[in-house]
Order: structure tokens, then C-alpha cells, then sequence
């Protein structure tokens, strides 16, 4: 009786897993603050455009790691982005003043609130001024790629 219910349970679990994955011709949403779409496989290929959290997309196809998806909105672009930063599901933000920022809403969606940092940053004597300082910094794709090239690095996935 046990073994049944542990296959029934792992059975369940395998069907929610392959129910959550990201097929071609699924409408997707947009779980990065800023995504751009990239005119191949590969973090160093042109950038298209950018969609924003929140946006819909349809997944034209899947190549490993990555999906090719479409956006019709303001204006209609194709592109490829790292299927993670897509999502099944959607975290609106309520409308109106005092709504949340697209910061919020997309920490929100991965569990983590203004909230819960308040209460880590207490309960743990932690300061987040150096991850603010990080978050706020931006670096260029092509100051990127004259790092890699000039030392030496690997490039990994093109």
C-alpha cells in the first residue's frame, strides 16, 4: 500500500512538473524587469528590443535553454531570450495610486518582499547597501565581451 501511494505521488508530481514547463505556441509572461530580445542563442547576440515584467509573449520555439517568443503590444518584435525569465503564470500589480513598482511586483513573484528583507536584515544583522550599490550599476554588452576577450575568458554559450 505504501509503494502505490509513493508512485501515485511521484506520478503527480512528474505530471505538475511537465504542466509547468514552457512549450511552443504557449502565451508566457515576462519575469525580468527588463528582458531583451536577442537575434540568435546567445547572451552576446544583437539586441532587438526590450519587453518589460509583466509582458505576454507567445513561445515560437524551444532550442535548450532558450525560447524564441513574440510580442505584439505596443509594437510587434520577435526575439530570443534564456526560457527563465519567462513564467506560466502572471503577477499583476494592483492599478491606481500607491500600486506596487515593477520592482516590487517582480520580487514579490519570486517570494521575496520589501517585507521579508526587513525582517532578514533584522534578524540577521544584515546590511543591503552593497547589493543595492550592485543592482544599481550597469555595465554595457560590449564593455562585457572586451573584458571576456581581453582576459582570456571563456565565453561558454555563444
Amino acid at each position: 500500500m505504501k509503494r502505490a501511494i509513493i508512485v501515485l505521488g511521484m506520478a503527480l508530481v512528474l505530471t505538475g512538473v511537465a504542466a509547468a514547463q514552457i512549450r511552443a505556441g504557449q502565451t508566457v509572461y515576462v519575469t525580468a524587469r527588463s528582458l531583451p530580445l536577442k537575434s540568435g542563442i546567445g547572451f552576446f547576440a544583437r539586441t532587438l528590443g526590450t519587453l518589460a515584467y509583466g509582458d505576454s509573449v507567445t513561445v515560437l520555439q524551444i532550442n535548450g535553454k532558450w525560447a524564441q517568443v513574440e510580442y505584439r503590444g505596443r509594437t510587434t518584435i520577435s526575439g530570443w531570450t534564456a526560457h527563465t525569465n519567462l513564467s506560466t503564470k502572471r503577477v499583476l500589480a494592483a492599478g491606481g495610486a500607491g500600486s506596487a513598482s515593477s520592482r516590487e511586483v517582480a520580487m514579490a513573484g519570486k517570494g521575496f518582499t520589501e517585507e521579508v528583507e526587513d525582517v532578514y536584515r533584522e534578524t540577521n544583522n544584515v546590511d543591503f547597501d552593497a547589493v543595492d550599490l550592485i543592482e544599481a550599476g550597469r555595465i554595457s554588452d560590449e564593455d562585457l565581451l572586451s573584458f571576456i576577450s581581453e582576459g582570456r575568458l571563456s565565453m561558454g554559450d555563444e
